[in-house]
């Protein structure tokens, strides 16, 4: 049963990262600033220092400038990927697909993602992972997860304060609230 499971999990992972790839270097090829975000970016950060402590996410979040978004349409269309306005919210299907939870999301950099959040999507210089995709540093991954503050947000937390990588540093970096978020994330460990 347990090689079941990891040959599911790894097929889904696999799956996962096909996407990432592809939608990333169609916008890397056409000059358009992107960063993996969410919960394949904690994943991406926590597997580089224990892939045991890596928790599988369902799909892609990518943050974005909105004024790349036209650009971003044209780059993607070639590689199997078309828009879709759900809500609000611009992801991209593959095309045949018509499930919104496994597609890409678009976040943007530099704005709320809902209107009452407490701080706006860092913009900091994105770092390339292991695998070769561009994240967001660790420092905006825990201030983007603090500031949605969701259930899976505090859990990736978590995980990522379990393998030591919310810094003192990063701690002093974060504003009052977002401190006290991370503290209540602490004290239910």
């Amino acid at each position: 049963m347990a090689v079941l499971v990891n040959t599911i999990f790894e097929d889904a992972l696999d799956q996962l990262l096909d996407v990432a790839k592809r939608f990333l270097e169609a916008i890397e090829a056409a000059g358009i600033p992107c960063r993996v975000v969410g919960g394949l970016a904690v994943f991406l950060h926590v597997e580089e220092i224990d892939p045991l402590a890596a928790r599988l996410t369902r799909d892609v979040d990518v943050a974005v400038y909105r004024l790349d978004l036209d650009r971003i349409r044209a780059a993607v269309q070639p590689y199997g990927f078309r828009h879709r306005d759900v809500r609000g919210i611009d992801m991209f299907l593959e095309t045949g697909s018509i499930k919104a939870r496994s597609a890409v999301h678009l976040i943007f950099l530099d704005e709320k993602v809902r209107e009452g959040d407490l701080a706006e999507v860092p913009s900091s210089e994105a770092v390339r992972s292991t695998k070769g995709f561009l994240i967001a540093p660790v420092q905006d991954m825990v201030k983007m997860k603090l500031t949605s503050f969701r259930m899976k947000d505090k859990v990736h937390i978590q995980d990522m304060d379990s393998v030591g990588l919310i810094t003192p540093e990063i701690e002093a970096s974060l504003s009052p609230a977002l401190r006290v978020r991370l503290s209540e994330v602490r004290a239910t460990e």
